[in-house]
Formats: structure tokens, sequence, C-alpha cells
């Protein structure tokens, strides 16, 4: 794993993680990349100052945070639909429609969930709308 410093031309700062250089290289040359802030797609490395560690860190290590299982996350991942389900309103593949059309003062604004196509959700982004991937896991079969 490596962790960058990443700035937009909005000149915003954010830190991600990625798998290696090539994973980071691979995904902004795909332009899939956004600012945390302002959802800019033009996004590159900020300099920034490699890690080192002091002698009291390499003595002393801190314990990492405990991995949780598989089934905490499927459990909060199911609270989390619960909750986007029972408080916002499902569009289906209307939802890139719906988000621009609230963006742009067409319709009021209320929450919303759905799905989009990747082309769509990038569009939105490109635009300033104001949206975020859910972590859901599918709950009809595909073939």
């Amino acid at each position: 794993m490596i962790k960058y410093t990443l700035k937009c031309d909005n000149g915003h700062d954010f830190e991600s993680w990625f798998a290696s250089a090539a994973a980071y290289d691979g995904l902004a040359a795909a332009g899939h990349l956004a600012c945390t802030t302002c959802a800019s797609s033009n996004i590159k490395k900020a300099i920034m100052a490699q890690r080192v560690a002091t002698m009291r860190e390499v003595e002393a290590p801190t314990p990492e945070a405990p991995t949780p299982s598989a089934a905490e996350i499927e459990a909060a991942l199911t609270k989390m639909r619960t909750e986007v389900e029972k408080n916002a309103t499902y569009v289906g593949g209307n939802f890139a429609k719906e988000a621009r059309d609230m963006h742009l003062g067409d319709v009021p604004d209320r929450p919303i969930w759905g799905e989009a196509n990747a082309t769509e959700a990038k569009a939105l982004i490109e635009d300033g709308v104001p949206v975020a991937p859910l972590p859901f896991i599918p709950t009809r079969k595909a073939n």
C-alpha cells in the first residue's frame, strides 16, 4: 500500500491510499480519481515528504486496530442500507437525471438513491453534482 498526497486543479489537498504506484497511475489515466472537496477529476500528486520511522516507533510499534470480520462488515452495510432505504427515495436507473435536475433546481431537493453507470457518475461529478457511491451488496441475482 502507498499513501499519496493529492491536489486538484482548484487547490484542494487530500490524501488517498493505493495498492501500488501502478494502481494510482492506472486510476489517474482512466479518470477515476476525484477531489474529496469539489469532485474535480483533474488530480495530480502533490509534493510530499517521505515518511521515516523514528527510533521510538521502531522500538515500540503501536498496535494496529483490529480488522473487522466479514460478518461485521456485512452487518454494517446492511444497517447503512436500511437507513438509506428508510430516509431516501429509490429512483432506480433514473438516478443521474434526478440528481442533475435537483442540482439545477428543476425539481425540489430530496434525499434519493439509485443506480448510475460509470459514465453517468463521472459526468455528474465533473458537473459538480454532489453524489457519492454507496457500497451496497446487490439484493437481486444477476445472470
